[in-house]
């Protein structure tokens, strides 16, 4: 049986929108996300992809149709308000019929619908089915790093107001050698090609300034590249291991939960380690280690 567990909000969320080449929702085997409320409640208003679970003559729950809970990666129940995975109730009953074939930790979603819908209104939806086609066309959200405060994306998505109006961004720090960025946000713009010879080091301090003096003053701050996946992911772990004193090796694997396709290039791997000489005054962590 597999463990229960509790999940945050902002770990849904950003479960929620991973891409590749295509969003992640697409893959049939990424996630199963469960809506453990009553009917009525699920089809008036449900978090998006959620199935909502059944009960057999018994009153007990069902493992949801068309879905091979055991291949899935990741597997997310709710219901309306449950805040821990002790907690008695709908979600508890139904994450325990799922741990039974899960092959990976049953998450129990932590304030249930009504907390993370509060937080995210613009991922509720009324619509039952996807077809591969609109799963593949999803509007994805950058993934959010420090909870209601910082986010990191992709260039399109910096220019996407849905999004930023949204997310509620004030602040963009954005790294690409292309067109500026302008509007009436708050922008730092750092000419940069995502190259092994590439200096991001020297932009460190100005661009950790520029973001603790936003969420000083709880402005929420996103952090972009082209593909968010190098420059983007870069400057957010330089962040992190200024502002919260992190190691690299801590600010990392962070950023990595957030975001598992990132993946700074070598040469900001290496400035990235300098970044902990200058932090901690010493280097903690051996970047020859083999997850770098």
């Amino acid at each position: 049986m597999a463990e229960i567990v509790s999940l945050e909000p902002m770990e849904l969320f950003n479960l929620l929108n991973q891409r590749r080449s295509v969003p992640r929702l697409a893959e049939i085997n990424y996630l199963c996300l469960i809506d453990a409320r009553e009917a009525q409640d699920y089809y008036a208003s449900h978090i998006v992809v959620a199935k909502n679970a059944k009960k057999d003559p018994n009153g007990l729950f069902m493992l949801p149709e068309a879905v091979e809970v055991d291949s899935m990666q990741h597997v997310v129940v709710y219901d309306g308000s449950t805040s821990s995975p002790q907690e008695p109730g709908r979600a508890l009953d139904c994450a325990r019929t799922l741990a039974e074939v899960s092959r990976f930790p049953v998450g129990i979603l932590r304030g249930g619908f009504q907390l993370f819908s509060a937080l995210y209104h613009f991922l509720r939806t009324e619509k039952i089915l996807y077809t591969i086609a609109e799963l593949e066309n999803l509007n994805m959200y950058p993934v959010e790093v420090i909870a209601g405060l910082l986010y990191m994306g992709d260039q399109n998505q910096a220019m996407d107001s849905d999004i930023l109006r949204d997310l509620k961004i004030r602040a963009i720090v954005s790294l690409s050698l292309s067109d500026p960025l302008e509007g009436n946000h708050s922008v730092l713009n750092i000419p940069v090609a995502d190259s092994v010879d590439s200096d991001l080091y020297s932009s460190f301090e100005k661009i950790c300034t520029f973001i603790d003096s936003r969420i000083k003053s709880n402005s929420r701050v996103l952090i972009v590249s082209k593909q968010g996946r190098s420059r983007c992911s870069t400057v957010t772990i330089a962040f992190l291991m200024h502002h919260l004193k992190n190691t690299l090796e801590e600010a990392w694997r962070s950023t990595l939960r957030c975001k598992p396709s990132m993946r700074p290039n070598t040469g900001f791997l290496e400035q990235l380690s300098d970044w902990e000489l200058h932090t901690k005054r010493t280097k903690l962590t051996d970047i020859s280690q083999p997850h770098f």
